[in-house]
């Protein structure tokens, strides 16, 4: 992601441009006020986690974890609710 430090008297001039660079070129600017960083902004990234990323997560994470029965069912129904939902993200053209 390239990054570039400009003062915040340009950054005001060119607001739009800015942010039309931070969210289609995923720039990220530095905001300088007398040669001194005080902002940055940046594109907003989802966070995906993917399933191989879930798995030893939640394997770690259950580890120190005691379920009661009923917490261990309900918490089973809402991850297969969730693999039921859970669908491949869709081309953007059709195959």
């Amino acid at each position: 992601m390239k990054v570039v430090s400009i003062s915040v008297t340009e950054a005001a001039r060119n607001f739009s441009d800015v942010v039309n660079r931070v969210r289609y070129q995923q720039m990220s600017f530095v905001l300088l006020k007398s040669g001194k960083a005080v902002a940055r902004v940046v594109p907003e990234v989802p966070r995906l986690t993917r399933g191989r990323e879930l798995a030893p997560a939640l394997r770690e994470a259950l580890k120190e974890v005691h379920l009661t029965p009923g917490d261990a069912k309900a918490w089973l129904r809402d991850l297969e609710e969730s693999r039921r939902e859970d669908r491949p993200p869709v081309g953007k053209w059709p195959s």
